[in-house]
């Protein structure tokens, strides 16, 4: 149902405002618990939106059961092409099927002892290879059919006819091969990268000997262990990075010869089509200056820097480029130089001597680029996502490279995801909206309009069950200028003649949101299960969260926190116009940068917060590991009074209300030192927070402990909020 709301503050007219409506309780109507919303829970799977497991063989749909695998027609007939019973006893699980070859009928699939290709044709395993699940960060190659492994801390390759061959032999847990490296910045997430002919492998080669091991301890033993991490914090002693190329024919690996120390990160690796070249965006540790340049896969040799970006805030480099499947000469880089992420072409041919290439701008406008899900080869256009509709939108288009025209492929609702067919003519598009829980779509895109079929229409697995409202819109940022967009929560049967404890759910950082116009406008259960309980809940994304453009996002560089409490603040202005929140009760919670948010507002504004919880909070970024905390404080050396500004500990004495602060007590992320520190300042400030760990958890609660976690979260506003 659309909703209007013209009060003060409100959202503006290209904003939509949705409430659903509250269900009337009946004694049919049955009550959440954390085991059905909670995704650790117990009956969490079953309250699910129902969903289809899909990839493409080519250009046929293909679908993926637990036991069975086969074609999807426009209809969403199914046929079966292949069973795990043909395979044998030991195959339990088709859900790792995939259909490498688009001219040929076999599936690859894997288990924990081999990988096959099985043709469904003949009902035969035509090729298969050893596989242990001891092999680490496994990457296997359709082309030249080798596979990329790590054992004992060593890197491998298994060549087609199952021989080894060794690729280093000084691998320990201080020099790290094969992995994601600079702590999964920069979007990195992997650690090898075939060429396209699956001849050439290049993989990363990480030293952190020379970084800081941090102290944590495994209490399971019968006396606790030493078990350190490696963690680099900002402005102390990095690891080194260095990109090895081994060569199937030749057995040989030769390293690049990188421009160390000027640039000392690597990131975003790509071949070129006929595997000869490596590309990589290099970025020099103040993250102010990154470089496009091309390397000789043989020999390692620099060839050319193409292009050069810098800022005196931070480049952050987070896409490959993209080679145009018709032309080797010409690739796709996404960039955010213009204030908002859109694609540039390159042409290789245009250099000549050239310091740069000089790129054409694809795609603009004051809206970002989401994703580059692939090309149409038949009609020479490239596919994106964009929030180009609305900030709170992901829609998909097919863009004209040569006009930049942009021909929508959905129903321009909602948040939409797909998977390109091989040659980009076709699409499986899964999507949902604020009252839609999951639909999928079959778009064909070979004719002069996209042509849809509709595949599955979920129905609304909450039925029969008391669901809150949600509702979404909009209020003005601390500048007075900047759209911020927010969700709330309201009791199913809620009357706005009452008065509501309300808590503020917080995030707030960086390459994260919280609201978007997906199924129940992108709630997290456990504010369904606070609305339950008689809670308002209120989400509101501030400036230095993602997708709305550089200046947005850079809005808290060197002081984080700092604009962050400003438009959380904003929300709470809001919040005091509504009769129905009870601004004596309000509560704040958030975890990892939300904890730290937390905090913050629970001391910088002790008067207005009467009871919080910070799940992994940072407490202070001179304890946060370089890349991510560099990137946006700079060195605490740098920017003394950045980091003196946004540290908790001297606010330690300035808490008043009641603060539960949780950590995993091995988190690799957020260190307990940040934790423990608040603590020891709040011991000798005289506040009394209160505390919990996970022993052996991490920086999120895994399985069941999610559920512990939220009940424990819950019983602590229950306790002093409400």
């Amino acid at each position: 149902m659309m909703k209007t709301n013209t009060s003060k503050g409100a959202i503006a007219a290209l904003c939509f405002f949705c409430t659903m409506f509250a269900l009337t309780m009946t004694a049919q109507d049955k009550l959440f618990t954390l085991e059905d919303l909670n995704f650790g829970g117990t009956n969490y799977h079953n309250l699910r939106p129902k969903n289809m497991f899909l990839t493409w063989w080519g250009d046929q749909l293909m679908y993926i059961d637990a036991e069975e695998g086969g074609t999807i027609d426009a209809k969403g007939n199914k046929k079966a092409l292949f069973h795990l019973s043909d395979l044998g006893s030991d195959w339990h699980s088709a859900m790792n099927a995939r259909y490498p070859y688009a001219d040929k009928p076999v599936v690859l699939l894997r288990n924990s002892k081999e990988r096959v290709l099985y043709d469904f044709k003949k009902k035969t395993i035509v090729w298969r290879q050893e596989t242990s699940a001891k092999e680490g960060a496994q990457d296997w190659n359709k082309q030249s059919k080798a596979l990329a492994f790590k054992r004992d801390y060593q890197m491998y390759v298994r060549d087609v006819e199952g021989h080894e061959h060794q690729l280093s032999t000084d691998g320990s847990r201080e020099i790290v091969y094969g992995e994601a490296v600079h702590r999964n910045e920069f979007g990195i997430n992997e650690g090898t990268f075939w060429s396209p002919d699956g001849q050439r492998l290049a993989f990363y080669r990480m030293d952190q000997s020379m970084v800081t091991d941090y102290p944590q301890v495994n209490i399971d033993p019968r006396v606790a262990e030493y078990e350190p991490d490696k963690y680099p914090m900002a402005g102390m002693t990095s690891h080194k990075v260095t990109v090895g190329v081994y060569d199937l024919q030749t057995g040989k690996t030769v390293y690049l010869k990188t421009r160390t120390p000027a640039f000392d990160y690597f990131t975003n690796i790509a071949w070129s089509p006929d595997s000869k070249t490596i590309y990589m965006q290099e970025l020099t540790r103040n993250q102010q200056d990154c470089r496009l340049v091309s390397y000789d896969a043989a020999t390692g040799e620099l060839l050319a820097e193409l292009y050069a970006e810098s800022s005196n805030k931070y480049v952050e480099p987070l896409h490959p480029i993209v080679f145009l499947p018709w032309d080797s000469n010409k690739f796709v880089m996404q960039s955010q130089r213009d204030g908002y992420n859109h694609l540039y072409l390159f042409d290789l041919t245009t250099q000549k001597g050239k310091a740069h290439l000089t790129p054409t701008q694809i795609t603009s406008g004051s809206w970002v680029v989401l994703d580059v899900l692939g090309f149409n080869e038949k009609n020479k256009t490239i596919v994106i996502a964009s929030n180009e509709k609305h900030p709170l939108q992901r829609n998909l288009y097919a863009v004209d490279l040569k006009t930049g025209k942009r021909t929508p492929l959905d129903n321009g609702e909602g948040v939409h995801r797909g998977m390109l067919s091989a040659s980009g003519t076709a699409l499986y598009d899964k999507y949902s909206s604020p009252t839609t829980p999951n639909t999928i779509d079959l778009i064909q895109l070979s004719g002069r309009k996209p042509q849809v079929a509709n595949l599955l229409q979920a129905p609304d697995p909450w039925e029969g069950y008391v669901v809150p409202q949600y509702e979404s819109g909009s209020i003005k940022a601390a500048d007075g200028v900047t759209d911020l967009y927010y969700r709330m929560v309201k009791p199913a049967d809620f009357d706005p003649a009452k008065k509501y404890p309300t808590i503020v759910y917080v995030y707030g950082g960086p390459h994260a949101h919280n609201v978007e116009a997906s199924w129940h406008w992108y709630s997290r259960s456990w504010e369904t299960y606070m609305a339950q309980k008689g809670y308002v809940l209120f989400i509101l994304d501030n400036r230095g969260s993602e997708n709305r453009g550089r200046d947005f996002e850079q809005a808290t560089y060197r002081q984080l926190g700092q604009i962050e409490m400003q438009d959380q603040m904003k929300g709470v202005e809001f919040l005091r116009t509504l009769p129905y929140v009870d601004m004596t009760r309000l509560g704040v919670h958030g975890w990892s940068f939300g904890g730290f948010m937390t905090i913050s507002l629970m001391t910088n504004y002790p008067d207005v917060f009467k009871v919080g919880v910070a799940g992994g909070p940072v407490i202070d970024w001179k304890w946060y590991e370089v890349m991510y905390g560099e990137r946006y404080m700079g060195t605490p050396e740098s920017n003394p009074e950045g980091y003196a500004k946004t540290s908790l500990i001297s606010k330690a004495g300035q808490l008043k209300g009641k603060l539960q602060i949780i950590i995993g007590y091995n988190d690799p992320t957020v260190v307990p030192q940040h934790a423990l520190s608040f603590l020891k300042a709040c011991a000798e400030a005289g506040t009394q927070p209160d505390f919990f760990a996970y022993p052996g958890e991490g920086h999120n609660m895994m399985g069941h402990n999610s559920v512990h976690l939220h009940e424990r979260i819950t019983q602590y506003f229950e306790d002093y909020l409400k």
